[in-house]
């Protein structure tokens, strides 16, 4: 995985991949700021439906904590998702330069399916975390008990959405089941290096487009070992 990360940094400043940070960093912000825009404005609506107040100062000031708010908790979510929908650039890139056989037989993934693979991806995570949500309120009690169980959670989560960004170029639905079967350990272990990347100042940022080069390297290192270059 340390090779992977390597490499994947090395690959950060290919036009290609820069590009996908670009796109991704601009929705993901954009995502945020409408999300800003709609509190600020459903503020203000319901002050003064319900107590006749007209005050864009105290709307304002909701918003933008609502706003760093969702930064802070569906960041990773936001990111990934979107990530996903731009993540075959990142693959195509990543293979063209270390993996050009199998960049050969790759099939790239259709807008739709990346959209899907997407939101799906961010379901996951709010669905998972908010289902987690009063374990990792039992656990603060253990100081350190918390940070554990959402490495774990958020882990397997990343594992299995980075391993299908990959997968979903070169395998159909039924192989990417067995795949998925057969790869449980290895995905958790990159899911993991990628959740510690997005606690990382700076690199975090990119911690979404790292995590799809990770994911390419780890698939077609995995397959190599297996004889299936």
């Amino acid at each position: 995985m340390i090779r992977a990360l390597l490499l994947s940094l090395g690959q950060l400043t290919d036009p290609p991949v820069l590009r996908v940070f670009v796109k991704s960093m601009l929705v993901t912000l954009l995502v945020f700021a409408l999300l800003g825009i709609a509190t600020w404005w459903g503020t203000q609506a319901a002050l003064a439906a319900w107590l006749g107040w007209h005050t864009d100062g105290l709307a304002a000031v909701f918003a933008l904590f609502v706003t760093i708010l969702a930064l802070w908790l569906l960041f990773r979510a936001v990111a990934i998702a979107v990530v996903g929908v731009f993540a075959d650039e990142v693959v195509e890139a990543v293979e063209a330069r270390h993996y050009p056989e199998a960049l050969r037989t790759a099939r790239p993934v259709a807008f739709a399916r990346s959209l899907a693979m997407g939101l799906r991806s961010a379901a996951r995570v709010v669905l998972v975390n908010l289902l987690m949500l009063p374990v990792y309120i039992a656990l603060l009690v253990t100081g350190v008990g918390t940070a554990a169980a959402f490495f774990l959670v958020n882990g397997w989560l990343l594992g299995r959405d980075l391993g299908d960004m990959v997968a979903a170029r070169h395998m159909d639905a039924a192989a990417m089941r067995g795949w998925r079967a057969t790869t449980r350990g290895g995905r958790f272990v990159l899911g993991l290096a990628n959740t510690g990347l997005f606690v990382v100042p700076i690199l975090n940022i990119a911690a979404p487009v790292l995590g799809a080069a990770m994911a390419t390297h780890y698939f077609h290192t995995r397959n190599f070992r297996k004889g299936r270059p």
